[in-house]
């Protein structure tokens, strides 16, 4: 089921103890391409998916307080795929640090050493048996009315994470690299953070 909200997520709706989060944008530069569209979903096969509009198309931007009070909750456990981008989107656009979040993009290069593919699509169809359509991916996401099947791509990148994430944490734990994965979790908002200053090269890390 997917369920489309304008603006901002309805007041009283509760994701539980870990939510699923990915973000549409008008492009790969968070410095530069316009947050369209957050998903998010609970893991109960429901996907919610916040249309953000600027002004000059009706919207109201980055005014959305029960969205900006979900992403910094601190006892909402935030899972990503590639968190490095989506936290960066978030913060350029709404003003906020999401914490705590997880990245199984990381867990995967972490404990999938033997292959070369930690994409989405990958993970779901290695991992879980499923199969996602990467069609949408690069549509024209700031269009006022959003079409039913980019909503269906949206929607595919956040109904899985809950299962991804248990698979991986497990592989984690097993490999003895959960807390190196933790370590890279908590530093995810600044790493993001240092991209939107441009400190992606030079690498603020390298010699």
């Amino acid at each position: 089921m997917i369920q489309l909200h304008r603006h901002d997520l309805p007041e009283g709706l509760s994701f539980g103890s870990a939510v699923a989060i990915d973000t549409e944008t008008m492009g790969l530069d968070p410095r530069r391409d316009r947050l369209c569209l957050v998903q998010l979903s609970a893991g109960d096969g429901t996907a919610h998916c916040v249309q953000i509009l600027p002004a000059s198309l009706g919207g109201r931007g980055g005014d959305c307080p029960n969205l900006k009070k979900l992403l910094t909750d601190p006892s909402v456990l935030k899972i990503f795929h590639f968190a490095r981008f989506d936290v960066a989107a978030l913060y350029n656009a709404l003003g906020v640090e999401v914490a705590p979040v997880v990245c199984t993009k990381i867990a995967s290069k972490l404990v999938r050493t033997y292959t070369d593919r930690h994409g989405l699509k990958d993970l779901c169809k290695d991992l879980l048996g499923v199969e996602i359509s990467k069609q949408q991916q690069s549509s024209d996401w700031g269009q006022p009315e959003l079409t039913p099947e980019q909503l269906t791509y949206a929607a595919s990148d956040v109904l899985h994470l809950h299962a991804l994430w248990a698979r991986l944490k497990a592989l984690l734990e097993r490999e003895g690299r959960l807390d190196i994965a933790e370590a890279c979790y908590r530093f995810l908002p600044m790493r993001g953070r240092l991209d939107l200053l441009g400190y992606e090269d030079p690498d603020l890390f390298s010699h």
